[in-house]
């Protein structure tokens, strides 16, 4: 295991900072609520944090509308906060990772205040102007992810800008070297204070096609689906050029040292795995959301796997994710019950886990009611709103699930008297045990943490198998994705097993692989 990485063998812990732990009251969580629960986050296992972003902002898209990318926002604490959180989490072992929010800031930062005052100002091209079409209107048609035409019109200098999220997140023009040198610039303040590596957030849309041309609409659109995805996003999203300024950030990261470039991309397999670099010299961590976005389907969820593995560049490091910020929650998406056999499967599967906060105790979305959304998205379709999956931790059993003193800045979900952290470590067989159980297992055989990976054929469409081998260990997982119980041969495998873990949480020792029987929604590891 000397021989990988940190970022290989260890596990992602994504936090977000508004919900995760609120020192003073004011209802959103910040830093110092953080330092207060390193101490779990070191007893759970984790090794790394990734944090949604915490610079200072006006808080439009909260945080990823960034108005200064070398300070803290006041609301989260100050760079003291930053560098005694940083100090602390690496005094028990744990990395942090900062999201970088590079695509676009907030209009409100000095930058975009410069370059909308005047057409000739000098940072006028730090940004993308464009004049009206030739019918008066935006100068194409391209859409905003978050609903609406992507340019708005700046009456004073009578141009439009581009923003492919909220009107308030003015794209940068990454075409500009005066940009990258700025961004680039900033990665090396946060480095240079000890940061551990960066989640760049939608790193594949960072460069927009020279001559502006309208997206063909997308023929596979259907009502019910995002209105931004009745385009095929051809002229806006993953152009070649934009690998340059990935090789640009890798290499910046290669000149400290064991940094991690994680890039945010959703694309499909081939063209995610291009991210990788043609040498390996791109991004270290291409995130891999085929778990959150395929049908829960075990030979679904297989074939994705198999082809996943299939596709990996030479010496190219793999990667899963279940859930974040974006994503309603896994034990929402497939329930309680399926959400135990997620986890089994994403913290032993090859490659780098990433868990959301909270995924770990089987939180799952709050029903916002609409007078309390906050999400930008969701204020124009509430359908599609990101605040259920954001709302505070579930700590204990007390006012708020232990969140704040205050009212918190979303609400906090009804079951937070019975789901919680405090309630669940005085449970051996809570979702909280077994996610620790499994962490502790990855880290303690070199078969979970830097095995091969091989799929069995189970020959039943209900359950995924497959074998982890780091000589002399090999171990078999075994998944049931359905609520009835299976019956298997895995004979070839191996006539008998020593079982590790059940998402049961108790014991068979000996196992006959002959006849296996699977409970309802039972995952299982097996030594072979």
């Amino acid at each position: 295991m000397t021989e990988h990485l940190w970022w290989q063998t260890g596990i992602v812990y994504q936090i977000y900072p508004r919900s995760f732990m609120d020192s003073n009251g004011d209802g959103t969580g910040d830093l110092q609520g953080i330092i207060s629960r390193l101490d779990y986050l070191h007893w759970l296992g984790v090794n790394a944090i990734w944090l949604s972003p915490i610079f200072p902002s006006p808080m439009a898209d909260f945080g990823y509308d960034v108005a200064d990318y070398v300070d803290i926002a006041p609301i989260f604490g100050t760079l003291a906060d930053f560098d005694q959180l940083l100090h602390a989490a690496h005094e028990r072992g744990l990395k942090i990772m900062l999201d970088l929010v590079p695509n676009h800031s907030s209009d409100e930062h000095p930058w975009f205040v410069e370059s909308r005052s005047s057409r000739n100002n000098a940072k006028r091209d730090w940004y993308i102007w464009r004049d009206p079409g030739p019918a008066g209107g935006p100068p194409n048609n391209w859409q905003s992810f978050f609903g609406g035409d992507a340019w708005t019109f700046d009456p004073a200098t009578g141009q439009y800008y581009l923003h492919l999220f909220d009107t308030k997140q003015p794209d940068l023009n990454w075409r500009n070297p005066a940009v990258r040198d700025a961004i680039y610039a900033a990665m090396r303040f946060w480095l240079d204070r000890g940061v551990d590596g960066f989640r760049v957030d939608v790193i594949w849309l960072l460069i927009k096609d020279e001559q502006y041309r309208d997206n063909p609409m997308n023929p596979a659109w259907k009502p019910g689906d995002p209105p931004h995805s009745r385009q095929e996003q051809v002229y806006m999203a993953d152009l070649p050029e934009v690998h340059d300024i990935v090789r640009e950030m890798r290499s910046l990261l290669d000149q400290y040292h064991e940094r991690v470039l994680i890039g945010e991309i959703y694309l499909p397999v081939p063209r995610l795995m291009l991210y990788y670099g043609t040498n390996r010299d791109e991004a270290h961590l291409p995130f891999n959301f085929q778990l959150i976005l395929l049908p829960w389907d075990a030979q679904v969820v297989r074939e994705a796997v198999d082809t996943y593995e299939a596709a990996l560049p030479t010496g190219a490091w793999p990667n899963w994710v279940l859930g974040n910020h974006d994503q309603p929650r896994i034990a929402s998406r497939v329930g309680l019950d399926q959400a135990r056999v997620a986890q089994m499967m994403l913290l032993t599967l090859r490659g780098t886990p990433t868990c959301y906060y909270g995924d770990e105790i089987g939180m799952q979305n709050v029903p916002i009611p609409l007078e309390l959304i906050h999400d930008p998205q969701g204020k124009d379709d509430p359908a599609h709103s990101r605040d259920p999956e954001r709302t505070p931790m579930q700590w204990d059993a007390s006012a708020n699930a232990g969140f704040t003193s205050g009212q918190p800045w979303l609400p906090v979900a009804d079951n937070y008297t019975t789901v919680n952290v405090v309630a669940q470590r005085e449970d051996a067989t809570s979702m909280l045990a077994l996610f620790r159980h499994l962490i502790e297992l990855r880290h303690t055989m070199p078969a979970l943490s830097i095995g091969a990976h091989q799929s069995v054929d189970s020959r039943n469409d209900h359950v995924f198998a497959y074998v982890r081998e780091h000589a002399p260990q090999r171990v078999l997982i075994v998944l049931n994705f359905s609520a009835d119980k299976q019956d298997l041969d895995l004979s070839s495998t191996s006539v008998t097993g020593r079982l590790l873990c059940t998402t049961y949480m108790d014991s068979d020792d000996t196992l006959n692989l002959g006849y296996l029987t699977l409970r309802p929604n039972e995952g299982m590891i097996i030594a072979i």
